[in-house]
C-alpha cells in the first residue's frame, strides 16, 4: 500500500507594515484549493502566522518549501521564522521572480502571493534553499551599512559647508563652520566606532577571520572591500564563482549582437550591486597606479586603443575572479608576477 505525499509550496509577499501569504497543498502530484491570508511584519503577526500554518497541516520539513522576494530588511522575521522552525526558504531576486511571470495582467498584494507560490511550485527542483539567517552576519552587514550613511553624512555637510564658504563672507562662515563642528565631530566619533564594532566582529568569529585574511592577501584588496564582500555575500555561503561574483558587482561584460542588425560591443549590465562596484572600481585604481603587473597590464592595452573604462572594468574583472579563486582554494593569493618575469 502505498502512503499519499503532501507537498506544501508558500510564497509570502512582504511589505514593511504587513505581509501576504499564499498556501498550496499538492496530494499525490494534484494541486489543492491555495489559500491565503494577511499578517502584520511584526513578531505577534509572526505567531498568528505559525498558527496559521498548523491550520493549513503544513509540515516544517523537506516536504514544504517557502518563496518570497529579497526587500532588504523588511523579511527578517520571517527568515528567521523560518531558521528556527527548519522551514526551507528561498529568498529570491526580485526582478528574477517578476519576469519569470511573463506578461502579468493584475497586480495587488493578494495575488502577488499566489503568484509566488505558483513559481515555488513550478521552480521547486531549481530553487535553493536560503542558509539559515546568521544574527552576527546580519549584524555586520547593519554595520557595514550605518557606515556607509554616516560618511555619505559627513561628506555632504562637509560639502554644504565649502559652498557656502564660496558665498558667505568670513564672519558668516566662521558662525556655520562653529554650529556645525559638532556635527561633524560627532559623525566622525560614530564612524570609529561602527569600525571598532566591525574589526570585533571579524576578529571574532574564525569563519569571517579566515576568509577576511585570504581576501587582504590579494593586491589592491583592503579592509573596507574584504568586509563589504563577506557581508554582501553571506560570507561565501553560496560558493559564487568568478563570473557569478563578476555579474553580481557588474563588471562582467555581456555581447550585444542579434541577427545582422544589433553589432553593439560587449557592455555590462546595469543590474548590479552599485555599492560592490564602486569598492571595486577602487581597488582597480589603486592596482593601476601603485602594482607593477597591473600599471605595466594598463599601458599595454592604452597603447593597443583600448578606452580607459574598459581597461578598468577588466581590472574589476580581475579582482572578482581572484576573490572567487582564494575563497574557492582556501588559499592566500600568490604573486607570481616576478617570477614570470
Amino acid at each position: 500500500m502505498m502512503i499519499a505525499t503532501t507537498k506544501f509550496f508558500i510564497g509570502i509577499d512582504v511589505f514593511k507594515p504587513h505581509f501576504d501569504v499564499a498556501v498550496m497543498a499538492v496530494l499525490d502530484h494534484v494541486k489543492q484549493e491555495i489559500r491565503t491570508a494577511r499578517f502584520d511584519n511584526t513578531a505577534p503577526g509572526i505567531k498568528l502566522f505559525e498558527k496559521w500554518l498548523k491550520l493549513q497541516k503544513t509540515t516544517f520539513n523537506a516536504d514544504s518549501l517557502v518563496v518570497m522576494e529579497n526587500t532588504g530588511i523588511y523579511h527578517r522575521l520571517i527568515w528567521s521564522f523560518c531558521s528556527r522552525r527548519n522551514l526551507p526558504i528561498h529568498i529570491g531576486n526580485a526582478a528574477h521572480i517578476k519576469w519569470s511571470f511573463g506578461i502579468a495582467r493584475g497586480k495587488n498584494d493578494k495575488i502577488d502571493s499566489i503568484r509566488l507560490c505558483n513559481y515555488a511550485f513550478k521552480e521547486a527542483d531549481e530553487l535553493k534553499a536560503t542558509a539559515a539567517l546568521d544574527p552576527e552576519l546580519m549584524l555586520l552587514k547593519d554595520l557595514v551599512s550605518a557606515r556607509t550613511k554616516l560618511l555619505r553624512q559627513r561628506a555632504g555637510i562637509s560639502v554644504s559647508m565649502k559652498e557656502l564658504g564660496n558665498v558667505n563672507g568670513k564672519a558668516y562662515q566662521k558662525v556655520v563652520e562653529k554650529a556645525l563642528k559638532s556635527a561633524i565631530n560627532g559623525i566622525a566619533r560614530s564612524i570609529r566606532d561602527v569600525e571598532d564594532q566591525i574589526k570585533k566582529i571579524i576578529m571574532g568569529n574564525r569563519d569571517f577571520k579566515r576568509n577576511y585574511k585570504l581576501l587582504i592577501s590579494i593586491p589592491g584588496m583592503g579592509h573596507v572591500t574584504a568586509v563589504y564582500l563577506i557581508g554582501c555575500t553571506g560570507n561565501f555561503s553560496g560558493r559564487p564563482s568568478g563570473k557569478e561574483l563578476a555579474c553580481y558587482a557588474g563588471v562582467a561584460p555581456f555581447e550585444q549582437t542579434s541577427g545582422i542588425s544589433i553589432k553593439g560591443k560587449p557592455k555590462v549590465h546595469r543590474m548590479a550591486n552599485k555599492e560592490l562596484k564602486r569598492l571595486l572600481h577602487m581597488c582597480a585604481l589603486s592596482l593601476i597606479q601603485h602594482n607593477q603587473e597591473f600599471k605595466a597590464y594598463y599601458n599595454r592595452k592604452k597603447d593597443e586603443g583600448k578606452h580607459s573604462m574598459s581597461i578598468i572594468n577588466a581590472v574589476r574583472n580581475k579582482i572578482a575572479l581572484r576573490v572567487a579563486a582564494v575563497i574557492k582554494n582556501q588559499t592566500s593569493y600568490k604573486n607570481n608576477y616576478n617570477i614570470a618575469a
